[in-house]
């Protein structure tokens, strides 16, 4: 390898580094994205946790089932239930709030998709 091709490929990698390292300084700090309106499907697992949750807590507030399966729909379009009960199922094992586990025990009733793990829930105060 002769010099100017050692030059030639320093100056690449130099160049390759520094274009790298400008990258991530524009993208990370001083122009970040910003996400706003974001769709409920495409948000953290525990975000759409927490967005079920609210949705239960508006179903019993409003008691507009409609609109609690307009508002599942949008994380799962073939089966909204669904995410109610196995999202009640997993705090039951954790040990959640029993407030939220009764919600939504409730609103999985309402959208005919109880279980059995659910029903002592359903009792008490709605």
């Amino acid at each position: 390898m002769n010099k100017r091709t050692k030059q030639w490929l320093l100056r690449a990698a130099v160049g390759a580094v520094v274009g790298l390292v400008l990258g991530f300084i524009i993208g990370w700090w001083l122009w970040p994205v910003q996400y706003t309106n974001t769709a409920p499907v495409v948000l953290r697992q525990d975000y759409r946790d927490d967005y079920i949750v609210m949705i239960a807590t508006a179903y019993e507030v409003e008691e507009d089932l409609e609109q609690a399966r307009e508002r599942l729909k949008l994380l799962d379009p073939r089966e909204p239930a669904t995410l109610v009960v196995e999202l009640a199922e997993r705090l039951i094992e954790a040990g959640g709030d029993a407030d939220d586990i009764a919600r939504l025990a409730r609103l999985a009733w309402a959208l005919g998709a109880t279980t059995s793990t659910l029903i002592p829930y359903l009792e008490g105060p709605p």
